[in-house]
């Protein structure tokens, strides 16, 4: 008996650490569309009662557009997640259409609450992610139309269009709002700036050197 409360005990335990580690909170019932008119702050946003909701709170139109990629980059990111479906909220998903000029880049970047699944709808990409300390181990590989890489919650990651033709692909990811931390704007275009005496001694180099990185941010 007191075998059989042990495996009970901790399966219980297993299911609650389960939750606990989940990037977004489950539903506590069938849909929990934003309520933008709400003043109350929490984790994530309140519901508006279920009988307001209509079907445009789980509607959006555009992905068959593509992204501007006319910038220093060369990609574009059309962001679908909370704050353009209402309906998202607690359900823990989202998704975007990353454009790619030929030689276009979606810099090394994280998504600080979500695992990313990439699948190729055009064109071909050189993609990959690099582990966390101490191994900071690199993982590459060539995709094209047609393949699916993931990139882990949490590391950093990257896409480069190789190629001279264009490039689409469609991510999905493990939360309503994933988030995004581009690693060089945060690093060089911090508002205020990081010290460049700090910087100079993380990157190894002269302060001159991160004096011109920060300028182009």
């Amino acid at each position: 008996m007191a075998i059989r409360a042990f495996v009970l005990a901790a399966a219980l335990l297993a299911l609650s650490s389960f939750h606990a580690m989940a990037s977004d909170p489950s539903l506590l019932q069938d849909f929990c569309v934003v309520d933008k008119m709400s003043t109350v702050r929490v984790n994530g946003f309140p519901c508006k009662d279920a009988k307001d909701a209509v079907a445009d709170d789980f509607f959006f139109s555009g992905l068959h557009l593509a992204g501007n990629t006319t910038n220093k980059q060369g990609s574009a990111v059309t962001a679908v997640n909370v704050a353009q479906i209402a309906g998202l909220n607690t359900m823990g998903i989202s998704l975007a259409r990353i454009d790619y000029a030929p030689y276009g880049l979606n810099p090394p970047h994280i998504h600080p609450r979500g695992t990313e699944i990439l699948t190729l709808l055009e064109g071909s990409l050189y993609v990959g992610f690099v582990t966390s300390n101490p191994n900071n181990k690199l993982f590459t590989k060539v995709l094209n139309k047609g393949d699916v890489f993931v990139f882990p919650e949490g590391l950093i990651h990257f896409q480069f269009n190789y190629r001279t033709n264009s490039a689409v692909a469609l991510a999905a990811l493990s939360s309503q709002n994933p988030g995004v931390i581009t690693v060089a704007n945060t690093v060089f275009g911090s508002k205020p700036s990081i010290s460049d005496d700090i910087l100079a001694k993380a990157f190894q180099v002269d302060k001159n050197t991160i004096d011109r990185i920060q300028a182009q941010f």
